[in-house]
């Protein structure tokens, strides 16, 4: 992680910055970055939501984390509910801290930043676990929440104009380190 500095991210002020930095490392168009835009300034509003930014010496941001303490009547909760239900772990969805989005950029990638983004996030929270939620597939982001001892709650979980099947994966507080 070197020359790269985790701290709190004022991630209204810098929401366009972080949606390039999401945009690129996911792959999103700008009609998605549009979206996204409104759906980050909105959980920014939820009790508890808070973010960190990993930035350059010159101050460019390279890697962004929010979350928020869970709330069952969000909308991410109750898309996610009927499938953790499915499992016997819908109780994952009270008393936890969710990670809304994670993203490094590409350039980035590899270097322990998005394990010093989650871990002190979540470090941070009250809440006794954490949720969050993934492509469901093989990936390093999978690998990474696996080794900081996030679990497969519920695979195959299909959001409205996601493409690709999502995984829940839950991890107890506080994260395991290496």
């Amino acid at each position: 992680m070197i020359d790269v500095v985790v701290g709190p991210l004022d991630l209204a002020a810098c929401v366009d910055e972080a949606l390039a930095v999401q945009a690129v490392a996911f792959g999103l168009s700008e009609d998605e970055v549009g979206i996204r835009r409104h759906i980050v300034l909105r959980h920014l509003t939820c009790p508890g939501a808070r973010a960190l930014g990993a930035t350059t010496p010159d101050g460019e941001l390279v890697g962004f984390v929010y979350g928020m303490p869970n709330d069952r009547s969000h909308w991410w909760s109750t898309i996610v509910e009927p499938y953790l239900r499915s499992t016997g772990n819908d109780d994952w969805l009270d008393h936890a801290f969710v990670i809304t989005e994670l993203h490094v950029h590409p350039d980035f990638q590899g270097r322990g930043i998005g394990r010093a983004l989650i871990t002190m996030i979540t470090d941070g929270a009250a809440e006794p676990r954490s949720i969050l939620s993934a492509i469901d597939t093989e990936s390093p982001a999978r690998g990474l929440y696996r080794s900081l001892g996030y679990q497969d709650l519920a695979r195959q979980v299909l959001f409205p104009s996601a493409p690709r099947p999502y995984a829940v994966m839950g991890a107890p507080l506080p994260l395991k380190r290496r």
